[in-house]
């Protein structure tokens, strides 16, 4: 009974919050004449702080054009913003400002979002043995990490000397799929003294003998 009371307060509390924030809303936009993207492409300075702020309203605005604008495909922007423009009201010639600063901020947001996405289709692909492209990659990783020491077999204990579990690689891949070897392979090759020395670091029996209650 009392989790059911104080889920209902919460539900209350969420409403009520929310009545609230859409009279400040209102009051806000008679007394200064612009609706909250104006207010805040013109009090916020460019950047992230503009670009959240301007994603946040668009996301919990009641209106369906302007939740759907944040994940509008990037060549539709344009378009976008001049209907956003129409539905508030807004007019281009005395407000040219006002879409430039969307425009920015919508590119942001929609890439950021696409970039998220791809991200996460990578880490959702599972390592393949039987893919070239992914065999490759891996065996490029041995290199990178061992420069002078040949790999004798694809199926080797060799792999625990770069941090690997047992001697097939692809079975540690199963947490993070393709964006773990994706992320090793880069470090390996954009920074291989950092990561040799990393590797290093991790093989020292200090490193190995360091408890979870330490770290």
């Amino acid at each position: 009974m009392k989790h059911f009371l104080r889920m209902l307060i919460q539900v209350c509390l969420y409403f009520y919050c929310k009545f609230l924030w859409r009279c400040l809303k209102f009051v806000m936009r008679k007394l200064t004449g612009r609706c909250e993207l104006q207010r805040i492409c013109y009090n916020t300075k460019p950047g992230a702080s503009r670009t959240m702020k301007i994603e946040t309203s668009l996301r919990d605005s009641k209106s369906k054009l302007l939740q759907t604008s944040v994940s509008v495909h990037p060549d539709a922007i344009e378009k976008t913003i001049d209907d956003i423009m129409e539905l508030k009201g807004i007019n281009p010639d005395i407000n040219p400002q006002l879409g430039i600063s969307l425009q920015a901020c919508l590119l942001q947001i929609v890439g950021y979002r696409n970039l998220i996405a791809d991200v996460e289709k990578l880490r959702r692909e599972p390592y393949d043995s039987d893919n070239p492209q992914h065999e490759e990659m891996l065996l490029q990783l041995w290199k990178f990490l061992k420069p002078n020491t040949p790999l004798e077999s694809r199926i080797s204990k060799q792999w625990c000397e770069i941090g690997f579990q047992g001697d097939d690689p692809k079975t540690d891949f199963r947490g993070m799929g393709l964006l773990g070897l994706y992320n090793l392979q880069y470090f390996a090759e954009r920074d291989a003294a950092a990561a040799q020395q990393v590797l290093s670091d991790s093989l020292h029996p200090k490193c190995r003998d360091i408890t979870k209650e330490e770290i």
